[in-house]
Parts: C-alpha cells; sequence; structure tokens
C-alpha cells in the first residue's frame, strides 16, 4: 500500500484528505498492512475530549516487542539493530543484531520476572545511553511492566519524586556513567533517592565505570550474573491494545511533574509510521538521533519507532564535545548515518565553534537533517542547511510533545519545499486548529493563534498518571472538544505552520501580542550573539515590558555593552517593529536550562520581575550554578 512511505507533495496531500476524512478506515489499513496482532481489534476508535477519554484499536491484543524484534528475525536477524558508539572514541563501537537483541531482552526479561516484576507493575529505569537502556525498556514491555525512564542526569530529589509517584516496586540503574571526561555516581544518588522511597524492592545494578560503590544486602543485586544464568527464551505477554506501556514524566509548569502516560497499540502504530516518512528510511539506512532515551524523543524515536520498521538506530553515549567539538561529525562518517537527528541548542553551540570541525568530515552519506525540543532559529538552519547538509539534505524541524508521543507538524523530506522556522504541514492525520482568546477558530491562512488538534491521533497520551483530572485541566479545559498544546502558531500564505513559543511566553505588550520567539531569532541575527531568552516584567505604562538575557558569542566581549544593547534593539525594530524593543538587556554567561535544553522562562521572568524568594526547584537543571549568576548581575 503506497500511503505508508509518501513519495511526493501530491501523494501527501491525498494521503493526508484521507486520513482526515476517513481517519477510522486509514489507520486500521496501516495498523492491518504492517503490524502483527494476537486479535484484531472490534472498533478502531472510541473517544470523548470532553471526558477526555482515548482507546484506539480497542479490543485488539498485541505485544510491541514482537512488532519491534520477533517478526525481524526470519528476514532482518543478522541486520544491526543497534549500533553503541561509547563515550570513548577509543572504545570499540558494538553492533547488536535482530537476533542478538532478541536474546538479549528475553534474558532480561526473565531477570525481571524472576526479580517479582509482572504485568502492570512500575519499574524506573535510571540508567545512561549504553545498549541496556534500550534493552531494559524493552525487556519490561515483554512481559507487560510498565517501564519510566528517568534522565540520568536528574537528582536525587527529582528521581525519588518520580519514583513515588508511580509506585515503582524496581529501579535499574548502573554504577556509573561516562560524560565526557567526567563520570558521575549514579548509584549513589539512586541510594540518596530511595532513602525517602518505601515502594521499592530491588535495585539492579549495571556494571559500566567499574567503579567501588555500596550495595544494599537482600534489595541491589548486580545485572551481569543474573542475566548470565537466564533464559534466552521468553514469551511476549500479550497486551491489551490500551494497556500502558510507559509513564514518562514532563516538568509541569507548576509544581509536580506530570506523568504522562502512553499506552501501546496507537502509540506503536503511530510512531513507527512517522518514522518511516518523517525521515524517510529505506532499508539500509543508519539512522541516529542524539537525544537521551530519558525523553520522548528517545523513546519514539530511538526505540520503538525504529524499531518497528526494522531499521539500524544508533546508540550514542557521549556528548558533542568530547573530545572535540568535531565528534558528531566524527560519528557521521565513521558509521555512514544517513538520517541525522538533534536539536537546535545542540546546532547553536556547534556553529558558535566555527566550520572547521565540521569540514574536516566526509558527511556525504547524510540525507535527512532534523530538529527536535524547540523551533530553529533562521541563523542556526542556515548554518545547519549550508555547512551539515551541504544544501542536499533536506531539514525537518519537526514539532511535538512528551504528551503526544510522536512528531505532528513536521516536513516530509523531499516531499515538503522547506521554510526556515516553519515546522510547515501538519502531519498526516493530525487535524491543528488555531484559536483565538474567545475560543473561536481562526479560519484561513496568515493567522495567529493558540495551538489546538481538533481530533485524536494513535499516539496521544491518554491521562496522566494517577491524577485525570489534572489531564483534563491542563490539556481539555481551555477549549471546548480540544486538545490544546499549550503553544501559539502562526499560519502563513500557503498553510505552513510556525511555532511562536509557549502561549506563556506571549508578553502583551501595551495591547500588543509579541511571541517571544520572533524576538529572540532577530537578536540572535547579531554577529555578536550566540543566544537569547526574552522575558516579560511588569511595567507601569506598558504593562509588561520586555526583558532580554543575552549570552555573546565571545564571552569576554570587549566591545562597549551599552552600544550592543542599541545595536540589539536597532535590528528588533527592523525586524519586528519599535514595539518589540527591549527596556532591558542583560548580558550572561549563561541561561538556565533543563536537560532536554529548554530554557527554563519561568526562572528568568521571576528574576525579571523582582520575585527571587520563589524560583521552585532548580536542582534538576542542566546548569543550577547559572541562576545565582543571572540573580547577581540583575539589571
Amino acid at each position: 500500500m503506497s500511503n505508508y512511505h509518501i513519495k511526493h507533495l501530491e501523494e501527501y496531500y491525498q494521503v493526508y484528505r484521507k486520513s482526515v476524512r476517513e481517519p477510522e478506515n486509514f489507520w486500521e489499513e496501516i495498523a492491518e498492512e504492517h503490524f502483527i496482532w494476537s486479535k484484531k481489534w472490534d472498533k478502531v476508535l472510541e473517544w470523548d475530549f470532553s471526558k477526555p477519554e482515548v482507546k484506539w484499536f480497542k479490543g485488539a491484543k498485541l505485544n510491541i516487542t514482537e512488532n519491534c524484534i520477533d517478526r525481524h528475525l526470519a528476514t532482518r536477524g543478522d541486520k544491526t539493530a543497534i549500533l553503541f558508539e561509547p563515550n570513548d572514541p577509543n572504545e570499540p563501537a558494538e553492533n547488536i543484531t535482530y537476533k542478538q537483541l532478541h536474546i538479549r531482552v528475553n534474558q532480561f526479561a526473565n531477570v525481571l520476572k524472576e526479580n517479582g516484576i509482572k504485568k502492570g507493575d512500575r519499574v524506573c529505569i535510571y540508567v545512561p545511553m549504553i545498549p541496556e537502556l534500550a534493552i531494559s525498556v524493552l525487556a519490561c514491555a515483554r512481559i507487560g511492566a510498565i517501564h519510566s525512564v528517568v534522565f540520568a542526569g536528574f537528582s536525587s530529589t527529582a528521581l525519588s519524586t518520580r519514583i513515588n509517584d508511580s509506585d515503582c516496586k524496581m529501579v535499574i540503574t548502573a554504577d556509573g556513567s561516562f560524560r565526557g571526561k567526567k563520570t558521575i555516581d549514579l548509584k549513589g544518588i539512586v541510594d540518596e533517592a530511595l532513602e525517602s522511597c518505601t515502594c521499592v524492592e530491588n535495585v539492579l545494578v549495571v556494571k559500566r565505570i567499574n567503579s567501588d560503590i555500596h550495595m544494599k544486602e537482600g534489595r541491589d543485586k548486580w545485572l551481569q550474573p543474573l542475566l548470565d544464568k537466564a533464559s534466552t527464551e521468553c514469551k511476549a505477554e500479550i497486551m491489551d491494545a490500551e494497556d500502558p506501556l510507559f509513564i514518562l514524566y514532563t516538568s509541569g509548569s507548576t509544581g509536580m511533574p506530570k506523568g504522562m502516560v502512553h499506552t501501546t497499540a496507537g502509540y506503536m502504530v503511530y510512531t513507527a509510521y512517522t518514522f518511516k516518512n518523517a525521515f524517510q528510511y529505506r532499508e539500509n539506512d543508519v539512522y541516529w538521533c542524539t537525544a537521551d532515551i530519558g525523553w520522548i524523543t528517545g523513546h519514539s524515536y530511538i526505540v520503538y519507532g525504529p524499531l518497528a520498521n526494522g531499521a539500524t538506530t544508533v546508540l550514542f553515549e557521549g556528548v558533542p564535545s568530547y573530545p572535540d567539538f568535531g565528534r558528531f561529525w566524527d560519528i557521521v562518517e565513521k558509521h555512514k548515518i544517513n538520517q541525522f537527528y538533534t536539536a537546535p541548542t545542540a546546532i547553536r553551540a556547534l556553529a558558535k565553534q566555527g566550520t572547521e570541525l565540521v569540514d574536516k568530515y566526509d558527511l556525504s552519506s547524510l540525507k535527512v537533517l532534523g530538529s527536535v525540543g524547540e523551533p530553529i532559529n533562521e541563523e542556526a538552519w542556515h548554518w545547519y542547511n549550508d555547512n551539515v547538509g551541504k544544501k542536499k539534505s533536506p531539514i525537518i524541524d519537526s514539532w511535538w510533545q512528551t504528551e503526544t508521543g510522536g512528531i505532528m507538524i513536521t516536513p516530509i523530506p523531499y516531499v515538503t519545499p522547506t521554510k526556515p522556522t516553519y515546522a510547515t504541514l501538519p502531519f498526516i492525520g493530525i487535524q491543528p486548529a488555531l484559536m483565538d482568546e474567545n475560543g473561536d477558530e481562526l479560519k484561513g491562512n496568515q493567522v495567529e493563534g493558540r495551538l489546538c488538534i481538533k481530533f485524536p491521533w494513535p499516539s496521544i497520551a491518554r491521562t496522566i498518571w494517577g491524577n485525570h483530572q489534572r489531564y483534563k485541566e491542563t490539556y481539555f479545559s481551555a477549549f471546548d472538544n480540544m486538545y490544546f498544546t499549550g503553544d501559539g502558531a502562526l499560519r502563513d500564505e500557503v498553510g505552513y505552520y510556525r511555532i511562536t513559543g509557549r502561549v506563556d511566553d506571549v508578553i502583551i505588550v501595551s495591547g500588543h501580542n509579541l511571541g517571544t520567539a520572533p524576538i529572540e531569532d532577530s537578536i540572535n541575527e547579531h554577529p555578536a550573539v550566540a543566544e537569547s531568552a526574552i522575558v516579560g516584567f511588569p511595567h507601569d505604562v506598558k504593562g509588561s515590558a520586555l526583558y532580554g538575557y543575552v549570552i555573546l558569542k565571545d564571552a569576554g566581549e570587549s566591545r562597549n555593552h551599552d552600544n550592543l544593547r542599541k545595536e540589539i534593539n536597532q535590528i528588533i525594530t527592523e525586524h519586528i517593529g519599535p514595539i518589540a524593543k527591549l527596556d532591558k538587556i542583560q548580558f550572561s554567561d549563561g541561561l538556565p536550562k533543563t536537560r532536554s535544553g529548554k530554557i527554563m522562562r519561568r526562572i528568568l521572568r521571576k528574576i525579571a520581575s523582582n520575585e527571587m524568594d520563589n524560583l521552585g526547584d532548580t536542582s534538576t537543571l542542566l546548569n543550577p550554578e547559572v541562576v545565582q549568576n543571572i540573580i547577581d548581575n540583575r539589571l
């Protein structure tokens, strides 16, 4: 069937129209022709956004690991499933074939069962980017346990909060992790977290850095000896289509992180279908997403989406700057990477280093470049396009969320003409709507509003673990019968979408709604500027005024800061208009960021508004020390 792999723009429009007019028939065909089921569904879709309740492939039975591993064994058994590239470039890469992955997942699944884990139990996984991370995720899915991966860089407080919230029975971790030149004591962080967790019965420990760690009698066990004894056969647990597959926490703008629950069948169908098309994956391609499996990007586009398509997916343990800033390009050359998916934060950091480290390597294998995590600014887009893609590898600027499970708005490479800073067109089956503040839909093109989705797609999160009311209030209460994304967007004259930032990042200045993303884009075009973040602060006359935090490319920039401020405001005036000029511009060495690279504007807003007594938990930031520095230099 052709609409599993879209090849040109006319076909996109045809398939898209069908997916919107007959969504049930459309997704039924995809599900029937491309996956294996123990029992077919009784009903394709049942939904009611007012409750909210969504069920896809109701009554179907399956196991996602049979679709990701077992069904490939006959035709692709010796093909590399996971290509592991370690932190240290001198340590050899490891190719894990589909046959080997099958054996290792089965052994791990048996170890879980022998240690009391059964269908429906929650298992917290706090493991660095090594093969055991992907294998433990799949082992949980094999036996119907619900995995909750916590990024192995979060603090003990963040870890214990997540363990307690979902009542995890087991933690899987490692003695430690490598990160560039550093090692991190993961086991110590787990021990500290577990002081306030009574639900955990067992801790399985992977040996990675060979450090001397404390093992608690009766609770902690080394993983390898258990795997060595485990059987290589493990029958896959038959799951209901709507059984939870995993919980993944996303930070709320207030308070407790939200444990988003993704279920089995719809998530599998959608991540597999989006992977195939958004990356135009072909049989012998080598695909690399640089994210961590601790984020949704890693779940959907390192593990489940690629493996469901029988792809070769790269798992990278290291960082882009070690041993130098050429590491990404070294890996692209070494493994002849065809699709490369990374974050704008990484692109900007690499662009700052100039091009000589890019030009050193042969990047001719690249066919598709991807960007994820935040809207990519124009300067970074051009740098990526010119220097990495050599103007021949289309960039997919993909917009989606932890809550959506898969890519929602994106160009399809070689199909959709790209436009810098635009996520372009909705993916197949996605029905976006732009809403005004009165709750009316803005029809036609050249409009800007709040981005909602008006019809369910297969991988939508079904609830927040243990708190369905919060799920309803957060996503379904702002607009009737719509999923509200929390983002603003504009639709241009041809119907392309551009994400303008979180709606709470829309600042009303003198009655004008100003999205922060376009202002930041303008500032970042100044040759001295590396990155910027804009927030609003109270103003007697305007209601709100704009406060800019600006990082310079050369931290010791000797130029006159007052002149720089004038130049920056001049650029904003030229790009957006004098209304968007900044009242205050603070030069800083860094911005507070989450581990996935998102700027924590909430903290910056509070500092700009002089509300320093309630900054919330900053321990999970990538760089918590930056906060004090910004406070000390506040204007």
